[in-house]
């Protein structure tokens, strides 16, 4: 069984059909996954500010991270539990869009960023209090998330906008139109990143 034909088996369950017609508890479970992302990304992208030093330099990062820490969790479940539903409901379209593709790329990148800084940032942040002046990897770990959840944030954002082609419908083995669609994906994403970005990253290294 392919990939393609897990996604439709799941996509016509019981569960998922129920859920996808819905007139009540799609959109309940559409707005429980975006207040999870809201919070969930929201308390990270502060949490890099404060890093940065352009938000909340009254309180310690230790304080930071530590009052953010059971926000953010609430809305981890609910992103994971709230997307599952969610990509059940649709499996079959999320398989051919490109954006979902994407932001599910850089969901994974999020969680690898965390264990790699984890030691050296997140699970060291007396040592960054004590420290004279924020230390560049510290700053760096910073830039990374941002550029990590502007770009999920814009894929994520673009998935109601992809449409399967219709000449995938009735042969769902021709990608020739989804590996077009791909690449007008990466070129929007690029673009959406690239500059505020670049910008972080440049007044990160001069403080």
């Amino acid at each position: 069984m392919s990939i393609l034909e897990i996604f439709q088996w799941v996509q016509w369950t019981r569960f998922a059909t129920a859920l996808r017609e819905s007139e009540l508890a799609y959109p309940v479970v559409m707005t429980g996954h975006l207040t999870g992302m809201g919070l969930f990304g929201g308390m990270i992208a502060m949490t890099d500010l404060r890093l940065l030093g352009w938000a909340m330099t009254g309180m310690s990062i230790t304080d930071v991270v530590e009052q953010f820490r059971p926000w953010k969790r609430i809305g981890f479940v609910l992103v994971v539990g709230c997307g599952l539903s969610l990509l059940v409901a649709k499996a079959e379209f999320y398989y051919h869009n490109p954006f979902y593709w994407t932001k599910m790329t850089l969901l994974a990148l999020v969680g690898v960023h965390a264990i790699v800084f984890h030691r050296s940032v997140y699970g060291n942040t007396k040592a960054l209090d004590s420290a004279p002046k924020i230390p560049r990897i510290a700053k760096i770990a910073a830039c990374i998330s941002l550029l990590l959840w502007l770009g999920l944030v814009a894929a994520g954002r673009s998935i109601a906008y992809f449409d399967v082609p219709d000449n995938l419908r009735p042969n769902y083995q021709d990608r020739t139109g989804v590996l077009r669609h791909t690449s007008m994906a990466m070129t929007m994403l690029a673009a959406s990143v690239a500059a505020p970005t670049a910008t972080c990253a440049v007044v990160a290294a001069m403080k």
